[in-house]
């Protein structure tokens, strides 16, 4: 299944857009994870931990916009965005939302 952030793919047409589609992934920071990535952030430096749960995330929603444009019946997704937030008062929680639109090119 091709992906992209872009509206077009160049060589290729589209036939039909199918139907907006969204990912979504949320989870937990463990505490472990917070109080070493609290010092990562004292002393400067990335956050490996933090990284790999984004990273996981994304793999996650990505998939799920991929199920559902295949359920569509799509051979792509066009025009993804990637959006991170923080959830909760005290950001206990990562989200990662991608969208897209599904679509069929023609053959």
């Amino acid at each position: 299944m091709l992906k992209t952030t872009t509206a077009v793919v160049q060589g290729k047409e589209i036939e039909e857009y199918l139907d907006i589609v969204v990912g979504e992934a949320i989870l937990g920071a463990n505490i472990f994870k917070d109080v070493f990535g609290a010092i990562r952030d004292i002393v400067g430096g990335r956050s490996a931990a933090y990284e790999r749960e984004m990273g996981h995330a994304r793999e996650i929603a990505f998939q799920e916009i991929e199920e559902k444009a295949r359920a569509l019946g799509a051979d792509g997704v066009v025009g993804i965005d990637i959006d991170y937030e923080v959830v909760g008062s005290q950001g206990a929680m990562m989200m990662v939302s991608v969208s897209g639109t599904a679509v069929r090119f023609k053959r």
